[in-house]
């Protein structure tokens, strides 16, 4: 996830500086990219109400009915081989060390566990100083990637997802490309482990490495159904003028914002990870944190004329 990037807004007597620090040199398969930090509403972001329905099934056939073709599963029933693994520290003043360890497969579920525990390792993939670390996660990076492009108008990521729950726990189902973010990044999914019945998505863009041009694009979305006691279906349609998010079948939310077609033709990896603390919240304590699971049932990304 990122190199520092900052952006502040003024809303009346409110002044919001926003810390995203990624690094975007491309210097392996695994990239250096972390996630956004909007910890406050402001002018133009999005606050709205989803129904969200409790261990929903995700109806594949119509999807696949409505015009869309399957072009990538991972059910996690067999082996991690769809995907990179990051190994290291990450951004954002995350306390976390991402390793294998913590991601397991059971009965067809991924599950990302923090813990707390001391370990000493790598800052990040890209920098190999020592650091010390309290917590563990586990973070992974599909290896097929995904555009919305002439060659694919829409492309349609699905995730059924049970978020961790806890303090200081964010979960996050996302994509990107490098460097961040000349090829865009778009938040289908990232929520607070204290706040099980919201999450919330965004998109960055910029035409220079580390200068997000994209701001107050942020959707507040809350479920009628707590999102950490049972499985939910998250999904985003990414198409040439539009993002279109979808809880439990239903559509929530579209952002149209005059970025949003700059996207179009750029190419992004999906990402899912578990991060503990960090930027993301607001007066964070890290006396309170409770250590949580994500639950991943399934990833599917559909492509449509």
């Amino acid at each position: 996830m990122k190199n520092l990037k900052s952006f502040c807004n003024s809303l009346a007597a409110c002044f919001i500086c926003l810390v995203n620090l990624s690094a975007c040199n491309k210097a392996s398969d695994v990239s250096m990219k972390q996630k956004a930090v909007i910890p406050t509403a402001a002018l133009n972001n999005i606050t709205v109400t989803g129904t969200g329905i409790c261990d929903y099934v995700f109806n594949e056939s119509a999807v696949i009915a409505a015009g869309y073709t399957k072009v990538f599963e991972d059910n996690f029933d067999v082996d991690l081989t769809k995907w990179n693994v990051w190994t290291g520290g990450a951004f954002n003043n995350e306390l976390q060390y991402y390793q294998a360890a913590n991601l397991q497969l059971l009965n067809g579920n991924l599950i990302i566990t923090a813990k707390k525990e001391t370990v000493t390792g790598a800052t990040t993939p890209f920098d190999a100083t020592t650091k010390t670390f309290t917590y563990t996660s586990g973070r992974i990076e599909c290896k097929t990637n995904i555009s919305a492009s002439s060659l694919s108008p829409k492309m349609r990521m699905v995730a059924r997802i049970k978020l961790a729950a806890g303090y200081g726990m964010w979960p996050a189902f996302w994509s990107y490309g490098d460097p961040w973010p000349t090829q865009g990044e778009i938040d289908y999914l990232e929520a607070r482990g204290q706040e099980p019945f919201n999450y919330q998505t965004n998109y960055f863009y910029g035409r220079a490495t580390n200068r997000n041009l994209v701001k107050n694009q942020t959707g507040f979305i809350t479920s009628t159904v707590s999102l950490t006691d049972c499985y939910h279906v998250y999904e985003m349609i990414w198409s040439q003028n539009s993002l279109t998010s979808l809880l439990d079948g239903a559509v929530v939310e579209t952002k149209t914002g005059s970025y949003v077609p700059n996207l179009f033709g750029k190419t992004e990896r999906i990402a899912l990870n578990l991060a503990v603390g960090g930027n993301f919240f607001s007066n964070f304590n890290a006396s309170q944190i409770v250590t949580g699971s994500m639950y991943v049932d399934f990833v599917k990304v559909f492509k449509s004329n």
